[in-house]
């Protein structure tokens, strides 16, 4: 019986074809002819297969996939949260997905109302004053959102340098605020895993735009003197930018606007249950209040003569920033979500995630060491600082929990905590699963302790054993060789 697994290549036998074509109508035209032949590959080999075999070939790769579907995924930071398929059903329907982004404006009014509409419901959700759908991920929005800054400070006649990150920011901050071309400015967090006032306060002078930050911050942990850190920011000129990775938590109980950030990103792929992983699609809207919202990039839906237009003169706009209308499949996806929760569901979803993620750490908290022993969010951070002196790292702990069917949470970030696992168990978990999740890790504290040596030899179980990732991340190697011979590893048949 052919091997299920392995390179599509070794599953290749000469002559073999998925496929027969009719004989082309047009006469045969030599590729030299029309492509020149130095950008010509010599001896292009690529694997002949039947239509069953590729068939079975994808179908296995497939079946190997975490997804969260088939396995639990606590991945702290990033909400994996179950997929309702309705959703799925809803944005491929037939007047969605057969409707052009080049219609002309009288054709498209239904699309143009629900865009419309989603603007209005993550202004209520947010307390912002106006939103754009465009960005096609959170660092995208990030990204317009320092745009937006620039802008702002750029019309006042200050031109500003500096943006000041908390030490636990997520990665994409610091990213996005050097490609808008602004200095990142790191500050410390406290003792409690909050900003730290006092940091905050040398920090801030004339050169800072804003400062960037999200609530509950990397740890999990609600900022509790957030309205002290919007009147410090907002007294020297700056603005306050809330990265909406972490929303999730607060749906229905409180708003970034309301806490007096000028300008959101959210994450529709995250918190509003649309899939995301692997690249995409994401959709990452920003949200400003009044005092932005004539940067906001163009077109812009608007109401005009009973009906809805996209204006595209508004002379103060950074401009487009996306083609079309952005990700629209995953904003239909979002909004089904929204309206089927409603404003009670979506306060249910906040409530939940919190209760989840407490949950895990009130059972986890005595296996492993609890930087921060305080009411979480909607994720939590341990530490492997007990399991280091067995020699055991929070990536051992990672791949032990692969071996059992479960995803690993986030490790090694936020990088201020030593061996950090952020777990975030999101709210469509149900306490089963959670307890299956506390009864692993605790077998895992178990073998750390008393058999150190069988974990540090996880994943045993996956077809891929554990990795040299320093090697991976430094010797980019993925090619396979298309300029063999072509008699080489060949077989007739």
């Amino acid at each position: 019986m052919e091997k299920s697994s392995g390179l599509i290549f070794e599953k290749s036998s000469r002559g073999r074809k998925a496929f027969s074509l009719p004989e082309a109508a047009m006469p045969e035209t030599e590729i030299e002819s029309l492509i020149p032949g130095k950008y010509l590959r010599k001896n292009l080999r690529f694997p002949e297969i039947s239509e069953l075999d590729i068939v079975r070939h994808f179908t296995h790769l497939a079946s190997k996939n975490f997804n969260v579907d088939g396995n639990f995924y606590p991945l702290g930071s990033c909400t994996m949260k179950y997929n309702p398929k309705v959703n799925e059903d809803i944005a491929s329907m037939e007047k969605f997905r057969d409707i052009h982004p080049m219609f002309p404006e009288k054709y498209v009014q239904g699309i143009l109302s629900l865009l419309k509409e989603m603007e209005e419901m993550l202004c209520r959700i947010t307390a912002m004053d106006a939103f754009c759908l465009y960005p096609a991920a959170g660092a995208h929005g990030e990204f317009l959102g320092m745009l937006l800054i620039r802008a702002y400070h750029e019309r006042k006649g200050k031109i500003r340098k500096k943006i000041i990150v908390p030490d636990s920011s997520h990665g994409t901050n610091p990213s996005s605020v050097h490609m808008a071309g602004y200095e990142v400015v790191s500050i410390a967090s406290d003792k409690n895993g909050e900003v730290d006032l006092e940091a905050l306060e040398s920090a801030l002078d004339e050169e800072v735009a804003a400062f960037m930050m999200t609530n509950p911050n990397t740890l999990g942990l609600f900022e509790s003197k957030i309205l002290e850190i919007a009147e410090k920011v907002h007294s020297r000129g700056a603005l306050l930018y809330y990265d909406g990775a972490n929303l999730n938590p607060l749906l229905g109980i409180c708003r970034p606007g309301d806490m007096g950030f000028d300008v959101v990103h959210l994450n529709l792929h995250k918190t509003f249950s649309t899939p995301h992983g692997g690249g995409g699609p994401g959709s990452g809207p920003v949200g400003v209040k009044k005092h932005l919202v004539p940067f906001l990039p163009v077109p812009v839906i608007e109401e005009k003569d009973g009906g809805l237009i996209l204006n595209r003169q508004k002379p103060q706009s950074v401009g487009s920033i996306k083609s079309f209308f952005g990700n629209v499949g995953v904003i239909i996806k979002a909004y089904s979500y929204i309206k089927a929760l409603g404003d009670e569901g979506l306060k249910r979803t906040g409530k939940l995630s919190v209760l989840n993620a407490n949950y895990l750490k009130q059972k986890l908290k005595g296996s492993y060491h609890l930087p921060f022993d305080k009411t979480c969010m909607h994720e939590f951070v341990l530490s492997a600082k007990k399991q280091l002196d067995s020699g055991i790292h929070a990536v051992d702990i990672a791949k032990g929990l692969i071996d059992r069917g479960i995803h690993p949470p986030t490790v090694y970030f936020p990088m201020i905590v030593e061996e950090a696992i952020m777990i975030e168990p999101t709210e469509t978990e149900s306490k089963n699963t959670l307890d299956e999740f506390v009864n692993t890790m605790k077998e895992i504290a178990g073998l750390a302790a008393k058999t150190p040596e069988i974990l540090k030899k996880a994943p045993i179980k996956m077809s891929v054993k554990r990795l040299d990732e320093v090697q991976a991340a430094r010797v980019l190697d993925v090619c396979w060789n298309f300029e063999k011979p072509e008699d080489e590893g060949q077989e007739d048949g």
